[in-house]
């Protein structure tokens, strides 16, 4: 019996390798090609897929840093209009003091020659009331006193002399 079991196992073995040999042929022939096919494949798909992501990182990290620069070229653009506008602003105040200024100078000019004028009507008015007043008070105190020859006579000399002094 031993040397049955070793002729079966023997044979065994055999028809195993055989079956074996046979299996790996038919696996090569029909599976390998296709599994290493779909492995490459995939790796393919799995590398582009990875460099489409890095791809899409990086136009990200461009978007954002043009987004950044069209958001701080807009705050300078912004920056620039607020700095003209308060110029603008800052001028036309200043113009306007100036104008009120100078519109103020002419009403206080126009007012003082206005008063000035005035008061040279009013002091030439009181001088010509003053005048006619006088004339009347001298001309009533000269009636009264001229009344008489003697005193007429005595203001005529004062009159003479005095003139003759002068």
């Amino acid at each position: 019996m031993g040397e049955l079991l070793e002729q079966f196992s023997s044979g065994l073995f055999i028809i195993q390798t055989v079956i074996f040999l046979i299996l790996l042929f038919v696996l090569g022939k029909f599976a390998w090609g296709p599994i290493t096919t779909a492995l490459h494949d995939r790796e393919v798909s799995i590398v582009d897929a990875l460099n489409q992501a890095k791809l899409a990182k990086q136009e990200v990290q461009n978007l954002k840093a043009e987004n950044e620069n069209i958001i701080r070229d807009a705050k300078n653009q912004r920056d620039i209009i607020l700095k003209e506008a308060r110029e603008i602003k800052d001028k036309i105040v200043s113009d306007a003091k100036d104008v009120a200024k100078s519109e103020g100078d002419k009403l206080i000019e126009q007012a003082k020659a206005s008063i000035q004028a005035e008061k040279t009507a009013a002091m030439s008015d009181i001088k010509s009331q003053i005048g006619a007043l006088s004339i009347n008070i001298a001309e009533q105190i000269l009636k009264q006193k001229l009344d008489n020859n003697d005193a007429q006579n005595t203001l005529v000399e004062n009159i003479l002399n005095k003139s003759n002094l002068n």
